[in-house]
């Protein structure tokens, strides 16, 4: 699983029941709890900044880079997020270069990528 994958699950607001009800279902059949003590050990490792980091960019950010709003927001903002989130991107500026490098240096004009 992708860093950024698990920092997301562990992060849902219903986690905390959803890894309780493994427990439990864990007890009753198997007894195997090492995917319950691995989560749980994550959670203790991962602080909440690193689960739940500031944004490093808006839709207003992409505006201003000269993207057009649209659909292709959501997609951009969730990739910087999954990067953010994987340790690949830490600032504004990186994520900044990254859209510029990814979305608008192709030789159409058009955003590559989408």
């Amino acid at each position: 699983m992708r860093p950024s994958t698990l920092k997301r699950l562990l992060r849902s607001d219903i986690f905390p029941d959803l890894l309780e009800l493994h427990r439990l279902d864990c007890l009753a059949s198997h007894r195997d709890l090492e995917l319950f003590n691995y989560c749980s050990e994550q959670l203790e490792e991962i602080g909440e900044e690193e689960l739940k980091p500031p944004r490093l960019l808006t839709g207003n950010d992409l505006i201003a880079l000269g993207l057009k709003p649209g659909v292709q927001f959501g997609r951009i903002l969730s990739e910087i997020e999954d990067l953010q989130l994987e340790g690949s991107l830490s600032t504004k500026d990186e994520a900044l270069a990254h859209v510029r490098e990814t979305y608008l240096s192709c030789p159409s004009g058009e955003p590559g990528g989408l």
